[in-house]
């Protein structure tokens, strides 16, 4: 059987498969149930959102043979060669590789020619921001009156990129990062039905290296799941394959660096250098680490605040919250934020966070708060 990549194989064919976008999938639906069918949409957001995915789904809405509909049967010959990718009226377009107003020219010449299959012809112009000024100008009066059997669906990861004038004429959607725990959730289901046993610190981890992409975390989870072979994943291959400190050593070094010692920061530093962890992944862990933190700092007076309940873990972090005041978990993390930005401009990587935690020994050497 012909092996595909996680991305395919989970793509949603349905709005209701759809991860996060909750409102904008309500609102697409009733749109179509409502038959109020835009001439033109354009989709933004990162990469790995869904914006191509909802494209495909809402062709397969406005060209499904039960009619226009909010929910394709997935059966007819008009939806099955759509997620085919060989349905006639359905042309999808790369405007990366299509950037030269030629290129534009012809595919617009190509619409006043009536859909050949389907009820309507439908454009999607995938990565539209890479093409030039002039194939923009070329395809504005086509998005302003085009017949009424065509409808264009372009998608962007660059929206700052697109002339004002080419967003006016479009239903512009904008999707927005999906959430850790969404992710998660979604890739839980996904190994659940493949059999496969991932801890869920496993799990936030891959979750939160994705960056809000759906796409990123089946990569991610696909790269973990190829180098396996049980069906069990070890957590310290795991954090070794995303290149990550665990938690257990993320905590070791912010009690270091909380307790001022330098020198058992420098030693941890040599161990993430052996290990091949990238220096920029430690800071991203650690400005979490101090932001949860505050708030157990915030919420360690309140009526409510769950103590009792704690794991072995956050119990460790409750007490180490006991050495350090507020403001300095603020200070740390603004020291962190502000360093990573200019880690690629120092001399190499060792050398650029070692004067980021430098910046913090000096000011916890200054106000005396070590312990």
């Amino acid at each position: 059987m012909k092996y595909k990549i996680l991305s395919n194989k989970w793509r949603p064919q349905t709005f209701d498969q759809i991860i996060g976008h909750k409102y904008i999938i309500k609102i697409i639906k009733n749109s179509l149930d409502l038959k109020r069918i835009h001439q033109s949409w354009l989709f933004s957001g990162m990469h790995g959102v869904g914006k191509t995915t909802i494209a495909r789904i809402l062709a397969k809405s406005l060209n499904c043979k039960t009619g226009i509909t909010s929910r394709p049967c997935r059966i007819c010959s008009h939806c099955i060669d759509i997620e085919k990718g060989k349905f006639l009226d359905f042309i999808e377009l790369d405007a990366a590789s299509k950037t030269k107003v030629e290129d534009i020219k012809i595919i617009l010449d190509s619409i006043q020619y009536p859909p050949i299959q389907g009820r309507f012809k439908i454009y999607l112009i995938d990565e539209i921001h890479m093409l030039s000024r002039h194939s923009f100008n070329a395809l504005l009066k086509a998005l302003e009156e085009p017949p009424r059997y065509i409808k264009f669906i372009l998608a962007t990861t660059h929206l700052n990129k697109i002339p004002d004038t080419i967003i006016s004429r479009c239903l512009h959607i904008n999707l927005l990062h999906i959430s850790l725990i969404k992710i998660s959730r979604y890739l839980k289901d996904i190994l659940d039905q493949d059999n496969i046993h991932i801890d869920e610190e496993i799990l936030n981890a891959i979750s939160n290296s994705a960056q809000g992409s759906i796409r990123n975390a089946l990569n991610t989870l696909e790269l973990i799941t190829s180098s396996m072979q049980e069906k069990k994943l070890k957590k310290k291959n795991i954090y070794k394959i995303l290149g990550v400190f665990d938690k257990k050593k993320i905590f070791i070094l912010a009690d270091n660096i909380i307790n001022n010692n330098i020198n058992n920061i420098f030693k941890i530093l040599d161990d993430v250098e052996n290990m091949g962890i990238q220096y920029d992944q430690i800071i991203l862990s650690l400005i979490t680490f101090f932001h949860n933190l505050s708030i157990i700092k915030i919420t360690e007076s309140l009526k409510d605040s769950p103590k009792k309940n704690l794991s072995v873990y956050n119990h460790k972090i409750y007490i180490l919250s006991k050495k350090i005041l507020f403001k300095d978990t603020q200070i740390y993390c603004k020291i962190l934020i502000q360093g990573r930005k200019y880690l690629k401009y120092s001399p190499n990587p060792r050398i650029g966070i070692e004067i980021i935690f430098l910046q913090i020994y000096q000011y916890i050497k200054e106000n005396n708060n070590f312990q």
